[in-house]
Parts: C-alpha cells; structure tokens; sequence
C-alpha cells in the first residue's frame, strides 16, 4: 500500500514528505496507522549529520503511537484496534541484557541505524521508486502507516490519549530514568539538571518525584527555566555555574548530590562541568548525544578518582520498557506524572522541518506531529 512519510536522503540534509510503498506485515510484525509522533533531537542529529545513518533515504522518527491495522501471520499478543506506544528500542526478552533485567541494552538495539528487519539485515518493509528505503530505529514514526516489529511495541489503556502517551517512547522514559534509575535521586537530595528540553524536564520531573529536596534547573532560555518550575525544579538558572554556586550554599560547600546531563548536543566540555558540580562520591549522569565523530573531553581525572566520583552514562534512563511504559502511563493516569503539558506545539506532517527549527530556537518542550485521523 503507500503511505506518506518524512524521509532523509541525505545526512546533513532536510526531511522531504514523499509518497512511499509500504509492505504488508509478515510475522512478527504489525501494521500501525500512526496518531501523533514526537520531535526528538536525536532525529535532528541525523538531519544534521551528527549521527549518520547506514541506508539513506531513510525515514525519520522513532517517538510514536498509534492503532493497530493488521498482523502479520502467527503473530500473537496484538489485534486490530490495539492502541500501541512505540520502544525507540526493541525488546527481545530472550538475551543476556534483557534476562538481568536490562532491556534498554537489548541486543536488537545493535540494528536501529541500518533501518532494517532486527532478523535479516537486507530485509525493509518501505520503498521509494524501487530502492529500499530504511526505518529509523527499525521505526520511522514520520510515516502515516508503518509496519514494526512487535519487538518495538507495547500496548496501552486505549482511553489514554495517543499524543501524549506518544512521549513515553523516548524523552519521559529517558529523562525520567536518568534521574531515578542513572542518579538514583533519593529523598534529600540536591539535584542538577543541565539543559531543560525533551529529555531534561522529565529528569526535572523524576527528581522531584524521587524526593530530591532541591533540583536545580539549568538552561539559557526563560521560557524553559519558568516550565521547569512548574514541573518540579525549585530553583532555575541560566548557567551551570550558578547552579554550582547554588548547590553548594546548600551542602556546606560539597556541590550537588548528582547532576544530570541533558543539553542537545553533548560535548566533552558539558560533562566536565557536570562532574566539577557534584560533591565527594556523587555522580554525574551523561544523557545528551553529540557528533559521533568528535572524541573531545574535559574532565578532572584527579577529582574523578580522588574525590570517587562517578561518571555514569544513561540509555533511554536505563528503563525496561515494557515494564516503565506503562507504569510511567499509569502514573499519568493518577496524575503524578504531567505529560499533557509537555506538549508545547502541534504539527502537522508537511510541517516536520519547522518543528525541528522551533526546538533549536528553544521555543518548544516537545513539538508532536499529529496525523490526520
């Protein structure tokens, strides 16, 4: 059938809406018609050519829902009509990471820039005049219709609404991870959160909720710090060194228990500052993606290991999707968890490049792209 998607074809480039082919699911696999799609920097880092994909043109987004269309063949556990969240990363349930619990480490997540089938890497379900055409993060949310891997979905109450449950597949997930599960934010604490986009203002959100006494919100622009404060900062500056200041008038000079990392575009520079504000044994928690090819640094070594701190990465916040997904839903659901009012603009589909030129002008928490019903 075709479908219209946004589509790379070249990195750097811009995304184009073409008309595509789209294959019937075999098994495994669902159709999806998709609802709402979130604007991720990490779709803009292929834009940008920060991040390069292996197959181009390739289809862009990997933070969606929709409803279930059809199933492929002996395909259990989904149902035309099913409401579904999509993991950016899949689940196997079978590998090592997944058997300890670790499902953000998932071996199929090895797979998500080739834009293929996790199963057989020349296999793709979109074309475009003949040439295959990949899926980002085996998913490509910027397609009305796309077919995935039951690896990659997770079904959801269908009276939660599917643009905002849409946010739980990458940017609540990650930012709320970071800080519970990366930090491990316990109640009492002092709290960094450098960069208050997509990712950071659910670390905002999940610090507080840990208990976190302070959490210190970090970003440039006015209109983040004031949506952080509603969201659960208690303080919020301009700069990381004032944050730094701030911290340590509030431990006796020590700096902050931990501080989590989540500008838009990391650099080795932003991780030193993050580290330099945490105090004896804290941890700064790197979440941010910057140029692949850039290998810089900035680090204290002698304060890493003399004053024992801890340098901890954070994968989609170390969380186990089909597990937080919809725990994170439910907390939604009893309104401990705010995910309406993420939502800063709503797009339509033609209108992908303005969402993504909205989120570097920080003017946007979340832009969603929303597909005609």
């Amino acid at each position: 059938m075709k479908t219209r998607g946004a589509v790379l074809r070249t990195s750097p480039g811009r995304y184009e809406v073409v008309e595509l082919d789209l294959d019937d699911p075999r098994q495994g696999e669902i159709r999806v018609k998709m609802v709402a799609a979130g604007l991720c920097h990490s779709d803009d880092h292929f834009a940008t050519g920060d991040q390069t994909p292996a197959i181009l043109p390739i289809a862009g987004g990997h933070e969606g829902a929709g409803v279930v269309e059809a199933v492929g063949p002996a395909t259990a556990g989904f149902a035309e009509g099913d409401h579904v969240v999509f993991s950016f990363l899949p689940v196997c349930g079978r590998c090592t990471w997944c058997a300890r619990g670790l499902q953000n480490l998932c071996d199929l997540g090895a797979f998500l820039a080739t834009g293929c089938r996790f199963d057989d890497p020349g296999s793709f379900r979109l074309s475009l005049a003949g040439k295959p055409v990949g899926q980002l993060a085996a998913l490509g949310t910027f397609c009305e219709r796309i077919v995935v891997s039951t690896a990659s979905a997770i079904k959801i109450d269908p009276s939660i609404p599917l643009d905002v449950a849409c946010l739980t597949g990458c940017g609540v997930g990650t930012g709320w991870g970071a800080a519970v599960n990366s930090a491990q934010v316990r109640p009492g604490q002092v709290v960094i959160v450098m960069g208050i986009g997509g990712i950071g203002i659910n670390a905002v959100q999940g610090a507080a909720h840990a208990g976190a006494d302070a959490v210190i919100a970090v970003d440039p622009v006015e209109f983040k710090r004031d949506s952080a404060l509603k969201l659960g900062a208690t303080h919020a500056l301009a700069t990381i060194e004032e944050a730094t200041e701030v911290a340590r008038s509030m431990t006796n000079g020590q700096g902050a228990d931990s501080s989590i990392v989540t500008v838009g575009i990391l650099t080795g520079h932003d991780v030193g500052r993050g580290l330099g504000a945490v105090r004896k044994a804290g941890t700064c928690v790197a979440v941010g993606i910057g140029d692949t090819f850039v290998k810089d640094g900035d680090i204290n070594l002698h304060e890493l290991t003399l004053y024992q701190k801890r340098l901890q990465g954070s994968l989609f916040g170390a969380s186990s999707p089909t597990a937080d997904i919809p725990a994170q839903l439910e907390m939604y659901q009893r309104g401990s968890l705010k995910l309406d009012e993420l939502i800063t603009t709503r797009y339509r589909l033609e209108d992908v490049n303005k969402g993504f030129e909205d989120m570097k002008a920080g003017k946007n928490l979340r832009g969603v792209i929303i597909y005609d019903s």
